[in-house]
C-alpha cells in the first residue's frame, strides 16, 4: 500500500514546529518511507535546507507550504471579520507550481499580512497551475464548516477548491490525533468524498518526530507565547499524537482507508521539483547603444587605467588584460558593470564610498573601474584570491558607503532594475547554548537565579554547543549529573539549541535579479522591509546576484570632516592626505588612538605602542594580527619589527615574501605566494590549496604535501625539490603554512581597513577640531562613546562648549575656541526648526537677546517647551543673562511676542510700530535680579535636555576619593567586556559609582520586590539588578538623581548589555567605606561550612545559585548530614548572602571558622 507524510512542520514553522530538518530524513527512513513533504506555516524559509537534506539522504523531497487563506480578501484587515484565517496545504507538482507557490507566499506577506501572511481565493485561482491542494487540519475551511455543523458550507468550500485547482488536484485530508472533534469531522470528510467524488489522503500534521518529543514541542510553544508549562490557560496541543508516524501506526487509526494511503504515494510521485545550483542568473545591465558587455568593460577599464597610471607602468596593462579575459570566460562581465554603475552613482551624488573591502581590492579591474581605491600592484595583492579560474564561483564585491546615505544607493538600484527585482535578505536568530537554557528555564518556571547559574557555566566561546559545554565544563557536568531538574533543563535546551527563533533583516545584503525576485525565491517582510525567505548562502548557491551594501560610520566621519575643513579651505581634497606621514605614525605609536578606526580598543592601542607603525603596511599587520589565533604571534611580530636581527627565514626564497611581516606568515596572499614561488604552483592552484588548508581538509592537504615537496607533472607543478630547496626544509615550511593557514588573513581586506585607519589618524592629527566634531556627531546615540570622545577632546586641549543659539549648527560645530555642542541633541528641538534658526542667522545676523530671538523665530516650531530646553542646556547663555533669569522671563517674553504679533495682524499697531519692522523689541519684560542656579542644578538640567552633563559632572568632587577606594569607571568595564581583553569578566566583583538615572521596581514570580536601576558616571551607564534583600537594606539610597557607590558582581548575558547584581550600596560621600568593606564580614575566617540535614530538603536547590552570586576565595564546604557527602568550592560571603543562607538552613547550619 505505502504511505508518505504530506503535512509536516519543520523548525521553520517558527517556535511551533519541532521537526528538525537535520533529523527528519533519518526518521523517514527509520519508518520505511521514501518521500516526505515540507509544509511550514505561511512560509518557505526551510525549503532549500529541506531539499538538500532529503537529496543527501536519498529521500524524495516534496516542496509545499500550509498557507493561511483570508476569510474575505487578503486586502481586508478588520479585526471583527479578518482576525482568523483558514489553513490550506499546497504542494508543488513541478517548476511552474514552485513559481506559483513562491509568488502566492510572497503576496501573502506583501499584501495580505494581518497577524500572519494570508493569501486569498483570487490568488489561488490565478496561480493554481502546478499545485496540488489538501484541505488541511481542523483549521481548514472545510473542517471548520464541518465543526460548526455547516455541511452544505463545507461542501461548497470543497467544490470551490476543486474548481480552482482542477481534477485530481484537490484532496480531502483525514487526520486523527485523538482529539475529541476529529471523528465528527472525519465522518463529514468521508461523506463529502462519497457525494462529490473528491479523493482522500491520510495525513498526521506532524510537528515533532517522535511521541516523546511532544514535551519539547510544548516548551517551544511556551517560549513563543512567553508562558510557563504550569499555565493552565495557555494554548497547547491536547495530545502527543502530532508526530511523524510509521505507516503501521497510521493504519491503526485508519484501517479502512487504503485508497487514501495510496493517494499519498501517488501525490509524491507526481511532485517533482528540482533545484539547480551553480547556474547564474545575473540581472541584465543596460548598455549604451553600439556596445556589448565585453567591449564596454574594456573601454571603461582602459579609461580608468590611463587616469590611474598615465604613461607609467605599462607592464601593469598585461595584468589588466589577463583579468578582463578571465572575467569574460567566467561570464561575469555584466557583474562588474553593475557594480561600477552604482558605485559611480554614489560618487557622483556625493555619497561617501570606502576604498574597498575584502578580496575585490586585489583586482586591477575593480581599481581601474573606480570600484576600489587600493592599487593591487603597490601592495602585492592577487586577483586569484578574488576570482579563481580553477574554481569558478560568483564574484563577491562588498561595498562600504557612508552609513547615513547607504539607503540612497539601494534606492538607486531599485529604480534602475525595478522594485520587484531587488530585495533585502533574511537572517535567522537562533537559540544559542546559553539562550536556549534561559528560554527553557523560563518556560519550566525556574527562578532567574537558578537559570542564571546554569547558563553562566556554559563557556562564552562563540558557537559552542551544549554537548561541547558538558565536556569542557566540569561544574556544568556535575550539576547535570547531580540535579534531575537541571538535567531536564539542559536536555530540553539541547533539543531546541540551534533552532531558528525569529527572523530579521541582513544588515547589508541585497539581491538583484533578472526576472522579478519571486520567480526565483519567495519573499517575506520584516518591519515593512521586503526580504527574501532564503538566506544569503542559499541565494548564492541558487546563482543569484547578492551584494553587500554596508554602511560604515567612519567613512561618514571622514566626509563630514572634509566638509567642515572646506568651510575654511574650499579647495581641500583627499590628495592632501599623503601616505605614511611620520607625525601621524608617531601619534599612533604614543597610543593616542581614541577615535582612530580599528585602533582605539585598549588591545589595539597596546599593539600600536609595541609595534611602532611606520607605514600603512604596518597598520595592515595590526588589523590582520589582532584576532584570535594570530594574536599569539603578536609578541614575535613586535620583537622582530623592533630588532631585525631576530627575523629568521627557513629558506632565502621566503625573504621577499615574508619580509613585509617581519618573517611571520600572516596573510593568505603569502601562503599563495609561497606555493607559487617555491613549488611552481599557478596562482589558481595555490589558492585552492590555501582554501583546503583553511578548511582543514586533511585528505587534500596530505595529497598536496607530495606535490609541494616533489612536484606533480600532470598539473605542471615543479615542486620545491626541483627548485633546489631541501626536502626537510620544504616539509617544515609546509607544516608552518598548515598551522597558520586557518588564521591567515585576507591582505586585501586588511590593507583597505588600514587605509581608512590611517586616514582617520591623519585627520585627527592635522585637523583635530574638525575631526573630533565629526566623530562625536557620528555617535550621538551612544553615551559611552560620546563620553569617551569628550574626554579625548580634553586630553587634546580642545574645549567642548555647550550649545549656543548663535554658534551651534545641527550637529557638533567647529568654532574658533573649540567645538560647540549641536542643537540636534537637545530634546524637543526638531531638525526643521534648527534649519530655520541657521537660515535666520545667515539672513539677519546673530540673535541679540531673548526677545529678539523669539520675535525673529515667531511662526516657526518654537514653543515654550522648546525654548525652556534651549535655556536649560545653556544655548541661550550668549544673551548675557543668568539661566535662572532666563527661566523666569521666557514665558512672559513669548506671550509678549505673540500679543504684539496678534495686534499687528489686527491692524492696531501705531505708525511708528509698523515702521520699526518685525524684528524690533516688542516690550520691556522685567528681568528680576536672581542668583544663578547652583552648579548641580545646571548640570541636572543639561542632563535632562541633552542626555549629557556639559558644564561638569556631579562626580567631579569625588574623583580622588573614588580612585582611592578602587572604584572602577563604568566605561572601562564596558570597553573591556566589548574588547574581551580579560581585564573584567563575568561574575567578577567590582565597585562602581555614578548617578541613578532611573529606578524601576518589579514584583518577581515569588512575590518579592526587586529593582532595575540605571547608574551612570561620566564614562558610561550600566543596569543594576537589585534583588529583594539588597533592596530592603539599601533601598532608601536608591532613587533618581542619587549619587551612590555600588559593590556587586558583573553579570553577562548574551541577549543583554552587561549588568551588575548589586550586593552593597553607599552614599557617594561615604566612598571611603568601600575599601574597608571589600574583604566582607568573613575576612578573618578560613572556611564557610554549610550543613544540609537531608538531600532534597526545602531550599537545598537554592544554595548553589546563592553561592554563585557571591564569587570569592573563601573555602566553602557543603555537608549532607544524611549521606555524609561533602561538596567543596569557594565564595566571597557578604552579610546579605549569609542572612539568605541562614534563612534557608537555620542559624546553626551556617558556620564561619
Amino acid at each position: 500500500m505505502g504511505f508518505v507524510h504530506l503535512h509536516v512542520h519543520t523548525e521553520y514553522s517558527l517556535l511551533d514546529g519541532a521537526c528538525r530538518i537535520r533529523d527528519i530524513m533519518a526518521r523517514v527512513k527509520e519508518v520505511g518511507q521514501a518521500a516526505v513533504a515540507i509544509t511550514d506555516h505561511g512560509n518557505m524559509y526551510g525549503v532549500i535546507d529541506f531539499y538538500r537534506a532529503a537529496k543527501a539522504a536519498g529521500v524524495k523531497p516534496i516542496i509545499g507550504c500550509e498557507v493561511y487563506v483570508a476569510p474575505r480578501t487578503r486586502f481586508d484587515k478588520e479585526h471583527a471579520f479578518d482576525r482568523e484565517a483558514y489553513h490550506l496545504v499546497l504542494l508543488c507538482e513541478n517548476e511552474t507550481g514552485y513559481r506559483n507557490l513562491s509568488y502566492m507566499v510572497s503576496r501573502g506577506y506583501l499584501d495580505g499580512f494581518y497577524n500572519r501572511p494570508r493569501v486569498d481565493v483570487e490568488l489561488l485561482r490565478e496561480h493554481h497551475e502546478g499545485i496540488i491542494a489538501l484541505s488541511a487540519c481542523l483549521a481548514g475551511r472545510v473542517p471548520q464548516a464541518l465543526l460548526h455543523d455547516q455541511y452544505e458550507e463545507a461542501k461548497k468550500a470543497a467544490l470551490e477548491y476543486a474548481d480552482i485547482f482542477g481534477p485530481e488536484h484537490f484532496y480531502l485530508e483525514l487526520q486523527d490525533h485523538g482529539l475529541e472533534e476529529q471523528p465528527r469531522v472525519n465522518q463529514g470528510i468521508l461523506r463529502l468524498s462519497q457525494e462529490t467524488g473528491l479523493p482522500l489522503v491520510v495525513t498526521n500534521d506532524a510537528h515533532y518526530l517522535r511521541r516523546e518529543d511532544a514535551k519539547t514541542q510544548d516548551i517551544l510553544m511556551c517560549i513563543q507565547m512567553g508562558k510557563t508549562v504550569d499555565d493552565e490557560n495557555r494554548l497547547k496541543f491536547e495530545t502527543d499524537e502530532f508526530y511523524l508516524k510509521s505507516e503501521a501506526e497510521m493504519c491503526e487509526r485508519f484501517p479502512q482507508a487504503d485508497e487514501a494511503f495510496e493517494n499519498t504515494v501517488k501525490i509524491a510521485e507526481r511532485c517533482n521539483v528540482e533545484f539547480t545550483f551553480g547556474k547564474y542568473h545575473l540581472p541584465e545591465f543596460k548598455l549604451p547603444a553600439g556596445y556589448d558587455s565585453l567591449t564596454y568593460l574594456k573601454e571603461l577599464c582602459a579609461k580608468g587605467f590611463a587616469e590611474r597610471y598615465g604613461a607609467e607602468h605599462p607592464e601593469y596593462r598585461q595584468q589588466l588584460d589577463y583579468e578582463i579575459d578571465m572575467i569574460e570566460k567566467m561570464g561575469f562581465t555584466d557583474y562588474f558593470l553593475i557594480v561600477a554603475d552604482f558605485v559611480n552613482f554614489a560618487k557622483q551624488a556625493g555619497i561617501p564610498v570606502g576604498p574597498g573591502r575584502g578580496s575585490a581590492a586585489g583586482s586591477m579591474v575593480t581599481y581601474t573601474l573606480y570600484i576600489t581605491e587600493i592599487d593591487p600592484m603597490k601592495y602585492g595583492l592577487f586577483f586569484e584570491r578574488f576570482l579563481n579560474p580553477e574554481r569558478v564561483t560568483m564574484p563577491d564585491i562588498d561595498m562600504d558607503f557612508g552609513d547615513t546615505r547607504r539607503g540612497e544607493v539601494v534606492d538607486y538600484v531599485r529604480r534602475k532594475y525595478g522594485d520587484d527585482h531587488v530585495a533585502q535578505i533574511v537572517t535567522f536568530g537562533t537559540m544559542a547554548a546559553r539562550g536556549a537554557i534561559r528560554d527553557v528555564g523560563r518556560a519550566l518556571n525556574f527562578t532567574y537565579a537558578e537559570t542564571d547559574v546554569v547558563a553562566k557555566l556554559v563557556p562564552g566561546t562563540p558557537h559552542i554547543t551544549l554537548d561541547e559545554a558538558l565536556k569542557v565544563s566540569p561544574q556544568l557536568r556535575e550539576m547535570y549529573e547531580g540535579d534531575e531538574r537541571v538535567q531536564t533543563l539542559i536536555d530540553t535546551a539541547r533539543a531546541l539549541e540551534g533552532m531558528p527563533r525569529n527572523t530579521s533583516t541582513h544588515a547589508a545584503g541585497v539581491v538583484i535579479t533578472r526576472l522579478p525576485v519571486y520567480d526565483y525565491v519567495p519573499l517575506a517582510t520584516n518591519d515593512d522591509t521586503i526580504v527574501t525567505e532564503y538566506t544569503m548562502t542559499t541565494l548564492e548557491e541558487l546563482g543569484l546576484l547578492k551584494m553587500d551594501f554596508l554602511g560604515l560610520r567612519n567613512i561618514t566621519v571622514i566626509d563630514d570632516t572634509i566638509q567642515e575643513i572646506r568651510k575654511k579651505e574650499p579647495d581641500f581634497s583627499m590628495a592632501r592626505v599623503t601616505d605614511n606621514d611620520p607625525k601621524v605614525m608617531e601619534m599612533l605609536t604614543q597610543g593616542k588612538t581614541s577615535g582612530v578606526f580599528q585602533m582605539e580598543s585598549s588591545g589595539m592601542t597596546g599593539v600600536c605602542v609595541g609595534l611602532k607603525p611606520q607605514s600603512i603596511e604596518d597598520l595592515s599587520i595590526i588589523v590582520a594580527a589582532y584576532r584570535p589565533g594570530p594574536m599569539d604571534s603578536i609578541p614575535r611580530l613586535i620583537a622582530c619589527k623592533n630588532d631585525p636581527r631576530l627575523v629568521k627565514y627557513k629558506h632565502p626564497m621566503l625573504e621577499p615574501i615574508l619580509s613585509v611581516t617581519y618573517g611571520c606568515i600572516l596573510y593568505q596572499e603569502q601562503v599563495i605566494e609561497i606555493f607559487r614561488k617555491l613549488a611552481g604552483y599557478s596562482l589558481g592552484q595555490a589558492d585552492m590549496v590555501r582554501r583546503a588548508m583553511s578548511k582543514k581538509k586533511v585528505k587534500d592537504i596530505e595529497k598536496e604535501r607530495g606535490a609541494f615537496l616533489h612536484g606533480d607533472a600532470a598539473r605542471g607543478i615543479a615542486g620545491c625539490e626541483a627548485n633546489g630547496i631541501p626536502v626537510k626544509v620544504a616539509e617544515d615550511i609546509y607544516n608552518e603554512m598548515y598551522d597558520f593557514a586557518n588564521y591567515a588573513f585576507n591582505k586585501a581586506h586588511s590593507v583597505c581597513y588600514a587605509v581608512i585607519a590611517y586616514q582617520t589618524a591623519w585627520f585627527k592629527y592635522y585637523y583635530p577640531k574638525e575631526y573630533m566634531a565629526a566623530l562625536m556627531t557620528s555617535v550621538l546615540d551612544s553615551s559611552v562613546k560620546i563620553s569617551e570622545y569628550i574626554a579625548e577632546c580634553k586630553n587634546m586641549g580642545i574645549a567642548l562648549l555647550p550649545p549656543d543659539i548663535n554658534e551651534s549648527n545641527d550637529h557638533f560645530t567647529v568654532v574658533p575656541n573649540g567645538i560647540r555642542f549641536g542643537l540636534a541633541a537637545i530634546k524637543n528641538i526638531g531638525r526643521g526648526f534648527i534649519q530655520k534658526v541657521m537660515q535666520e542667522r545667515t539672513d539677519g545676523g546673530t540673535f541679540t537677546d531673548l526677545e529678539n530671538f523669539c520675535s525673529r523665530m515667531y511662526g516657526t516650531d518654537l514653543n515654550k517647551r522648546a525654548l525652556e530646553n534651549l535655556i536649560k542646556c545653556g544655548a541661550c547663555d550668549c544673551f548675557g543673562l543668568k539661566r535662572s533669569q532666563l527661566l523666569a522671563i521666557y514665558d512672559a517674553v513669548m506671550d509678549s511676542v505673540a500679543d504684539s504679533r496678534r495686534k499687528n495682524v489686527e491692524g492696531q499697531m501705531g505708525l511708528f510700530g509698523m515702521l520699526e519692522g518685525d524684528d524690533a523689541p516688542v516690550s520691556d519684560v522685567h528681568v528680576p535680579d536672581l542668583p544663578e542656579l547652583s552648579a548641580q542644578e545646571r548640570m541636572a538640567m543639561e542632563r535632562e535636555t541633552t542626555g549629557l552633563y556639559l558644564s561638569g559632572h556631579p562626580m567631579d568632587d569625588y574623583r580622588e576619593q573614588l580612585q582611592a577606594a578602587h572604584v572602577v569607571p563604568i566605561g572601562r568595564i564596558m570597553q573591556s567586556l566589548a574588547d574581551r581583553d580579560g581585564v573584567y569578566q563575568d561574575e567578577q566583583v567590582v565597585s562602581i559609582a555614578g548617578i541613578v538615572q532611573a529606578a524601576k521596581m518589579k514584583t518577581t514570580r515569588n512575590q518579592s520586590m526587586m529593582a532595575y536601576v540605571t547608574l551612570e558616571d561620566n564614562t558610561a551607564s550600566m543596569e543594576l539588578l537589585v534583588f529583594s534583600n539588597t533592596l530592603g537594606q539599601y533601598g532608601s539610597l536608591i532613587h533618581e538623581g542619587a549619587a551612590i557607590v555600588v559593590s556587586g558582581r558583573i553579570s553577562i548575558r548574551e541577549d543583554k548589555d552587561p549588568q551588575m547584581v548589586a550586593n552593597r550600596v553607599w552614599n557617594i560621600g561615604d566612598a571611603g567605606e568601600v575599601r574597608a568593606a571589600e574583604n566582607g564580614p568573613a575576612a578573618q575566617y578560613h572556611t564557610l561550612y554549610l550543613r544540609v540535614m537531608h538531600t532534597g530538603q526545602k531550599g537545598e536547590r537554592k544554595i548553589l545559585p546563592i553561592l554563585k552570586m557571591f564569587p570569592g576565595r573563601l573555602k566553602t564546604v557543603i555537608y549532607y548530614a544524611d549521606t555524609g557527602v561533602r561538596m567543596a568550592g569557594t565564595c566571597g560571603p557578604q552579610e546579605t548572602m549569609l542572612e539568605e543562607l541562614r534563612g534557608l538552613l537555620g542559624e546553626k547550619n551556617v558556620v564561619l571558622k
